[in-house]
């Protein structure tokens, strides 16, 4: 079965998400981006306790395009910061060839 990568970032707000994922997009890097349902993320901060709403973007990619889409998600991502993950997903056929075609 065919394979391809699969990025997550956490964006303060849909708002910010959409810009990325475009940007992203017009460049071919990805094929499709999700902007998931807000959370709520807790961590420290500069020796801060934070609490703060969140949304998911997830980002799908061939594999050989995933540094260039970590690069340029730690480039115009608003986080001094921000999570960038990464993991390879096993998927159909039709969905890898269509990721293939979308991306450059």
């Amino acid at each position: 079965m065919p394979t391809i990568a699969r990025l997550l970032t956490y964006l303060p707000t849909a708002d910010a998400a959409h810009p990325l994922a475009e940007a992203l997009l017009d460049a071919r890097l990805i094929a499709c981006a999700n902007i998931g349902a807000q959370v709520t993320s807790l961590y420290t901060w500069e020796g801060t306790r934070e609490e703060t709403p969140e949304v998911q973007l997830w980002l799908k990619t061939r594999r050989g395009l995933a540094p260039e889409v970590m690069a340029m998600i730690e480039r115009l991502h608003p986080y001094d910061c921000p999570l960038v993950a990464l993991d390879e997903i096993t998927v159909n056929a039709a969905y890898a060839d269509w990721v293939n075609a979308q991306t450059r």
